[in-house]
């Protein structure tokens, strides 16, 4: 049998990615047209580079991802230099821990000259990372529910409608993903409960279908936004500019401390973009559109 001759070296390209959207906690995520390049050379000892110094060790979340897949799938792991090329801000929200994790496992794959299996780099990255609503979009592409059963990540995907776009805005400050954690209750009435599966489900519509008014009357979140919201000090203030100039809705962005503005089309998200960036003009901001490309070997 002949066998695939492994790479020299490798590029893995993962997008960034926006979890809950507002009425889908730990359930929805969405694949951003921002993306990280990881970069994977064989070399004779390991090497971490393009990311913060204090990341740049053997625990660096990349590399014990690729040790963590080599371990799983019963292959002996390579000394790589790895190279990050990452414009996702850290501040949280963007899924940019998860953008490793998924890396690490894709590499791993491709080392060894294998196709990714995207199947199985969603359960293990899920297994690492703790989740699904991130790992899952970075994964997959486009719109994204996942759940767990079992070892096994289960996802199912939709095309996002083309006209929205969506206003990224991360402050210069975390919220760190334990505290926002913390913050939630131990318990919700069951009447929380109805009141989102509903509107989860009619949110998973309207992203598909681009109709920015059903947008608008099904995103209120009654299970995590409210709880988290007073750990991001200009969240409302700046949910309250967002909504004057145009948005959709107005939503923390994973667990925060990135917010995020859902737009009917360009002209609104500039308006909004231009409203938001007078208001606060240290914030890293940027338009997006919804990503389906997932995680990809280029």
């Amino acid at each position: 049998m002949i066998q695939a001759e492994r790479p020299r070296s490798i590029t893995v390209r993962v997008p960034a990615t926006t979890a809950n959207l507002g009425v889908g906690f730990d359930v929805l995520g969405l694949a951003l047209d921002l993306a990280a390049n990881y970069t994977f050379t064989p070399a004779d000892e390991l090497l971490i580079t393009g990311c913060d110094e204090r990341l740049c060790g053997p625990d660096n979340l990349v590399w014990t991802s690729y040790l963590a897949a080599c371990d799983d799938l019963g292959m002996e792991p390579q000394t790589l230099h790895v190279h990050e090329e990452s414009p996702i801000p850290r501040s949280g929200g963007l899924g940019s821990s998860s953008t490793c994790v998924v890396a690490g496992i894709a590499a791993a794959q491709a080392l060894a000259g294998r196709d990714i299996d995207r199947g199985y780099t969603a359960s293990l990255a899920t297994r690492i990372e703790g989740h699904p609503d991130n790992v899952a979009p970075a994964v997959m592409g486009g719109l994204v529910s996942s759940y767990v059963e079992g070892d096994e990540t289960v996802t199912t995907r939709w095309v996002v409608a083309p006209n929205l776009r969506f206003v990224c805005m991360a402050p210069p400050y975390r919220v760190l993903t334990a505290d926002a954690r913390k913050a939630l209750p131990a318990m919700v009435p069951m009447s929380s409960v109805s009141w989102q599966v509903g509107r989860c489900l009619a949110m998973v519509s309207a992203l598909a279908s681009g109709r920015a008014a059903d947008i608008t009357a099904c995103c209120h979140d009654r299970i995590h936004e409210p709880y988290r919201m007073p750990l991001i000090p200009d969240f409302e203030r700046l949910r309250t500019c967002a909504l004057e100039t145009g948005a959709c809705t107005f939503l923390i962005s994973g667990s925060g401390a990135t917010m995020l503005a859902i737009c009917d089309g360009d002209r609104a998200a500039a308006q909004v973009e231009k409203a938001v960036s007078s208001l606060m003009p240290e914030l890293w901001l940027r338009t997006m559109r919804a990503s389906e490309q997932g995680v990809t070997v280029i």
